[in-house]
């Protein structure tokens, strides 16, 4: 099976002086059912490894930045070690949404104390308890290089 490849929505900021308005114009909310925020304490925590066969996920940086991998499980139940991890930086001061559609597995880490990062999702809390696959931490990427 295909899966889609996960997409980066470029957008953009217009300052004068009232201050700063960032925007992602090309991301629409079609489908979105929910969205959380999150904020790590530190720059040592790496929340990984969060697969969805169906869940789409959308990332936003709200202040800071974080790194943020995805990966496309081969096996949801015995996934390869040697999968190759693709990754980029979301920048508050460079607004952009990463799409990920399902397929995938995903983790996170935030590169400045204090950053905090918006995720969207296309299903309802319910629906994503029924496709949450989990894998270790250490699999697909060296966190501690970043």
């Amino acid at each position: 099976m295909t899966i889609a490849k996960a997409q980066l929505i470029r957008g953009g900021h217009f300052d004068d002086n009232r201050g700063r308005v960032s925007f992602v114009n090309d991301f629409g909310f079609q489908g979105i059912r929910r969205f959380y925020c999150i904020q790590h304490g530190d720059t040592q925590t790496v929340r990984a490894w969060q697969g969805h066969q169906m869940e789409h996920k959308y990332f936003y940086a709200v202040s800071g930045s974080f790194l943020i991998a995805w990966v496309a499980i081969d096996d949801w139940h015995n996934p390869s070690p040697h999968l190759k991890a693709e990754s980029t930086v979301l920048r508050y001061d460079e607004p952009a949404v990463l799409h990920i559609p399902g397929g995938y597995a995903n983790g996170l880490k935030a590169l400045e104390p204090g950053a905090q990062l918006l995720v969207y999702s296309d299903q309802d809390l319910e629906a994503a308890r029924h496709d949450d696959w989990r894998f270790n931490a250490d699999l697909w990427l060296d966190w501690t290089k970043y």
